[in-house]
């Protein structure tokens, strides 16, 4: 259409800004402003609206881009466009509010609006699949439906009072992620690393080692599902530990020489690390070590996940508007402050700057949000611009 704006031209334009204005300026107002006080906050805990808010908020925003342009590419199908995209923006924004302001009886309603976020989601993905016959790409509409169950079995729990349930329930949402981020990763990194190994484009020295494809992933949702089922027993904790070793054991696929030092190639590198160091320190945790949690589950959310969505911005934002694969400043600043929340937020707990404890938690969201701003800041031309390539 000739008159519609660039950025409802394709999901990725409006889904990737509208994540990272979220994932910026929510943990700031709750930490900061709020001192973790929401101000309408009831029986719900208020680590768990923060913890709903970056997994279905921001993480589920990110992943709406990613895969409405994603999959028109995997399918060879058109892509949504125009007033589809702005109606699932207007699903997704209810619940943002309800989140930023602690709204107990915001709680189904803003429900409603998630569960159809993820429906329609899930739908104009699969679809394309099914009419391609598409069977490569089914496990990420498996998934936006295991995400949509679990949106509507939380948010029952909090209607029910039932905070222990949905507080497992919100962990194995953030491990869902996480293999989604391993599935986005497998894909993405065979691009990324092959034009830092021959940017001409002219061979393809790199081909992943097809074991290590998908058996992180499979083991993180192994653990997972077991970790949600029988949360008494330590069945999980072996579990993720075994998922750590898996991820671990990815790591030999960036062991390619001084192209590991490129800032996407590390960025893709470092959400996998982080992704086997939380899992190991969930493992030891729930095998009795004297660790939060909580810390391995910031791991995951800001190490892993933080590094691996910026990552995915910053590439695909690159590829869908025409320009090549050579990251600006600003993409590199946006991982270091990335990496940087994550270390402040966890390291302390961990026993390493422990004079940190207390103040760690505003510092590491103001370096989150630095981190969102400074690739908005970069990329937010780019996406409002019409495409280089026409």
């Amino acid at each position: 259409m000739k008159d519609e704006p660039a950025v409802l031209s394709e999901g990725l334009r409006l889904f990737f800004p509208a994540a990272a204005i979220h994932g910026a300026l929510w943990p700031v107002v709750w930490v900061v402003l709020y001192a973790f006080d929401l101000p309408f906050s009831g029986n719900v805990p208020t680590s768990q609206w923060h913890a709903h808010e970056m997994i279905f908020g921001t993480y589920g925003m990110a992943l709406a881009g990613f895969l409405t342009s994603a999959v028109p590419e995997w399918t060879d199908t058109p892509r949504l466009r125009g007033k589809p995209l702005l109606i699932l923006l207007g699903l997704w924004m209810p619940g943002r509010l309800a989140g930023l302001i602690g709204a107990d009886w915001m709680i189904a309603p803003a429900g409603l609006a998630d569960a159809a976020f993820l429906a329609f989601l899930t739908v104009s993905i699969a679809l394309p699949m099914i009419r391609r016959r598409n069977r490569n790409h089914a496990s990420f509409a498996f998934w936006a439906l295991a995400m949509l169950g679990l949106e509507i079995a939380i948010r029952l729990g909090w209607l029910l009072g039932d905070f222990e349930l949905s507080a497992r329930l919100l962990h194995g949402a953030l491990v869902i992620f996480v293999v989604l981020m391993a599935l986005s990763v497998t894909r993405i990194n065979i691009v990324v690393i092959n034009h830092a190994l021959d940017p001409s484009g002219d061979t393809r020295p790199y081909r992943p080692h097809p074991g290590r494809r998908n058996l992180a992933g499979a083991l993180a949702a192994l653990y997972a599902l077991v970790m949600m089922a029988l949360p008494d027993s330590q069945a999980p904790a072996f579990l993720a530990l075994a998922a750590a070793a898996a991820f671990f054991d990815r790591q030999a696929e960036w062991f390619i020489g001084t192209a590991l030092f490129r800032a996407e190639v590390l960025a893709l590198a470092g959400a996998n690390f982080f992704s086997g160091l939380g899992l190991a320190m969930l493992g030891v945790a729930g095998l009795g070590a004297p660790f939060a949690p909580a810390t391995g589950l910031h791991l995951l959310s800001m190490g892993a996940l933080g590094l691996a969505v910026l990552a995915v911005f910053t590439i695909a934002g690159l590829r869908h508007t025409g320009h090549e694969l050579i990251l600006p400043a600003r993409s590199g600043l946006a991982f270091a402050l990335m990496l940087c929340a994550a270390l402040v937020r966890t390291l302390p707990e961990m026993g390493l700057g422990s004079w940190l404890i207390g103040p760690h938690y505003a510092l590491a969201s103001l370096l989150w949000a630095g981190a969102f701003l400074a690739w908005l800041s970069g990329f937010l031309p780019m996406l409002l611009a019409p495409n280089r390539q026409g």
